[in-house]
Order: structure tokens, then sequence, then C-alpha cells
């Protein structure tokens, strides 16, 4: 965890500094915000920011978003009124803290923002085969490409193989390939120069140089556009990389770490990923298996999420009775373990009397779970009658139209039953999210209604 403190917190810095140091925390500290700013584009980094309530908070966080630096903040005051907290909140910040600081409660802060990133909570023996791989290969600097669906837990993954590598005590940074617009993610990536383009209003040290000594994940990197992947492959065979605007090379020294939802494989015959940096990522393949296939990690992971829920929203803790488990236990949970996490954090706050019942165990919309997994044995012919005339009827209906209108029903009607999740839908229909914004975007400028996230009905964009 690298803590930036801003400001000087009413002469308290130096307790504060001691109690997230003894957390285990890298604790530097600059006296406002435009130093601070200069402190992240030179590539320093941080984890969090403490800062003090006085400071202008919102120019803060809207310069790290302009910037798109992504950086939790907490504000921290000595005998700060509520308005003051309240305002810091609204401002844009995570947090308000008192001061003098309470071990406790700084710790907790720590453990909030960090939440336990690098700790695998597993008991099925399908994920102890990946952890032993993991376990094995981690003190290596042998490049790891760490493939499943989304919310496996990929990244919790690539934190966990960080820090058991001999870099553990150097920078571990993180980049979304699929979140950073294609015209923006090589000065993310590689930095750029000031004036190097409209907005550089200063030199910005990338990524690549942030993890310098450390450990770079390239998350959801399938959804890098191909041209940027050529000078990509050459940092990673190089160890140098050009910022934008530049003159000269840069040396840098890291581990790199990739994770994709897709088959990456299928995106070099599908000429969307380059086979030469495939090659290159994939030293070592680290493949989670879906949460479906671990039966014994949805009881795991629930009763731990039950702890850590209860504990953060100061409520009783509650067992979670046999048939609420039961219940999880049939949940396809197509947005797997980030899914369970979610729905034990509603049962906690649904749950009444004195455990987490089967009532409490439901969808973001409030509906029931499902009542059984989807599986692939769900899709296969059935040998009698009805089933085929309904397979034949369904035939009939097909011919005659184009493919594009079938694959248009196919994404709209995959994307209803999503309640208009994007990430969901293109999970089930086997495609990257970026191909699904863009059919998306096609079909909303013929004039289609698409299915609004959060919703179960269209609506028009």
């Amino acid at each position: 965890m690298r803590l930036l403190i801003i400001g000087a917190l009413g002469g308290q810095i130096g307790a504060a500094s001691q109690i997230a140091m003894s957390r285990g925390a890298k604790v530097s500290q600059v006296n406002d915000v435009e130093a601070a700013l200069k402190s992240l584009r030179s590539g320093k980094g941080a984890d969090m920011a403490m800062i003090d309530v006085n400071l202008p908070i919102r120019q803060l966080v809207e310069s790290l978003a302009n910037e798109r630096i992504n950086l939790p903040i907490i504000a921290c005051g000595v005998n700060t009124d509520a308005t003051a907290a309240a305002n810091a909140i609204r401002a844009g910040a995570k947090e308000f803290l008192p001061l003098p600081p309470d071990p406790e409660l700084i710790a907790a802060v720590l453990e909030a923002v960090a939440e336990d990133n690098s700790k695998l909570i597993f008991s099925d023996p399908a994920m102890q085969e990946v952890v032993s791989l993991a376990d094995q290969i981690a003190p290596s600097s042998a490049s790891v490409l760490i493939n499943g669906e989304t919310g496996t837990g990929k990244e919790v993954m690539a934190s966990y193989l960080h820090n058991r590598s001999p870099r553990a005590d150097k920078p571990f940074v993180c980049v979304n390939c699929a979140a950073i617009p294609e015209n923006l993610l090589e000065s993310e990536l590689f930095g750029h120069e000031k004036g190097a383009f409209t907005g550089a209003i200063a030199r910005r040290i990338g990524k690549f140089e942030e993890a310098h000594g450390g450990t770079l994940l390239l998350d959801e990197i399938s959804e890098m556009d191909i041209q940027l992947q050529a000078k990509l492959l050459r940092a990673i065979q190089e160890r140098v990389i050009d910022r934008v605007g530049g003159s000269k090379p840069v040396p840098v020294d890291i581990r790199i770490l990739a994770t994709s939802n897709r088959d990456l494989s299928e995106a070099v015959r599908e000429k969307t990923f380059r086979e030469d940096l495939l090659f290159r990522l994939n030293v070592v393949t680290l493949k989670i298996p879906p949460l479906r296939e671990r039966p014994s990690d949805i009881v795991t992971l629930s009763k731990h999420f039950a702890k850590k829920y209860s504990e953060m929203n100061s409520v009783p803790f509650r067992e979670i009775s046999d048939a609420a488990t039961e219940k999880l236990k049939i949940n396809p949970w197509r947005g797997n373990v980030r899914e369970l996490e979610n729905t034990m954090h509603r049962a906690i706050l649904l749950a009444q009397g004195d455990d987490i019942g089967p009532e409490a165990i439901l969808m973001p919309d409030g509906t029931a779970v499902p009542e059984a997994p989807q599986s692939k044995a769900a899709y296969q012919p059935q040998a009698d009658n009805s089933a085929t005339v309904s397979n034949q009827a369904e035939s009939n209906v097909m011919v005659g139209r184009t493919v594009a209108d079938v694959e248009k029903d196919l994404i709209l009607d995959t994307l209803k039953h999503c309640l208009g999740n994007r990430t969901h839908a293109a999970n089930i229909l086997g495609i990257s999210i970026r191909t699904l914004r863009n059919k998306l975007k096609l079909y909303s400028g013929d004039g289609s209604e698409i299915p609004a996230s959060g919703s179960g009905h269209r609506s028009a964009i």
C-alpha cells in the first residue's frame, strides 16, 4: 500500500504516518494539491491519498479524473464539524477520518482500500490446482497470462503473484485496457511529454515507468488496439519504451502479467490479436475456473463476505442458514465471485432474525435467484417428440432471415436477459465488451431500442 499524505493535517501528520507505516504502508507527503499532482505525474504513484479537509478536494478529484489517475481520496481534519466532513464527501472523497488518528480506524480504512487484493479465499480442489501452479511460478520473472470469465478474480490472482515474487516490495501497477479510450491508452502506458498532444499540460510518466522494478498488470489485454500491440511487443522484448512526443528511449525493468476473459488463440485467428505478442505474454497460463465449477468455494466465499460486510456495516454477524446455502449453490453466478460478493453484501443488509435466510438472497432488482444453474446440458437436443417439433419450429422462424438480423436479436435478447449489464452479456455471448458496444452503437443508430443498464425492459437510448 502506497499512501500519499497531502497537507500538514493540523500537526497530526507524524502520528498518522507512523500508524500507516506500522500497518505496512509506504508513506510520502506533499504540502498541497499541485505538489500531489506533480508527484503522481512523475511516476511515484500511490494507492490512496489522505488530504487535509481544508485543501481544495474537488480540484484534486477533478484533476485526477481529467488526467485519468485512479486514486481513492480520504479527507482528514482536526476538530472538524459535520458540515466540512459532508462537503468533503460531496467533493469526491471516499471517507472522512477525524484527527487525532485512531490506529484501528486508519487500519480499517487502509484495509478497505486495499480490499485484501492479494488474499485468495478458496477451498475447492479445482482452485487449489491453480493456486499451486501460481505458487510455483511466482518467484520467477516469467510473463503470465491469467485467463477466466469476468469476476473470477483475475486481478486478485495477479496481486497474489506479485506479493510472492522478489518484486513484492516494488510497485504493482494495473492498467485496465478496456476502460481507457484507444487514443489515450498509448500515453497511459508509455507516458507523454508536455505539449505532445492537446491536453498534455505537463510531462506524465506512464504505467511502464511507474512500475519500474515491480510488476505491470495489463488487465483485459484482448481489448487493446492491434496497432498499439506492436509497440507493446517492442517494449516487452527490448525493455525500453518511448514516451509520446519523446526523443529518446527509456529503459524499464518490469514483470508483465496480463488478463483476459477471452480465448486469445481465437482472437489471433480473428486477426484482432498479434500471435507474436501472445507467445511473448503466454509463458505460463493460469486459467481460473468459473465459480459454478467451484461449489466448495461458493460456501467458503459466502461466509467470508458475510463476515466482511457485517463488520463494514456495523451490523451483527449472522450465520448463513442451510436453506440460504442451498439457494446460493443453485445460482449459476454468471458474474462469478464479484456477483456473489454483491449478493452477500445485500443479504447482510436485508437479513432479519438470527441468521441469513433464503429470503435475503436476492438479485439486484429484488427478484429471487434462478431455481437451477444453466449448464451446457440445458442446450442439448432432447429425444422426445415435443422438443423435436420445437426445434423445427425455431428453425422455420429463422429461415429467410439474414445472419445480421438473427445476430441482432440474439444480442439484444441476451442483454435484456442480463438486465442491461453489458459485461455479463458479452461474457454469455462470447464476444468482447468492445465488440458488444460497437454492435449496440450500430443498432442504436438504426433506431433500435437498447436495454438500459439495470432494467429488465428496453428503453430508447
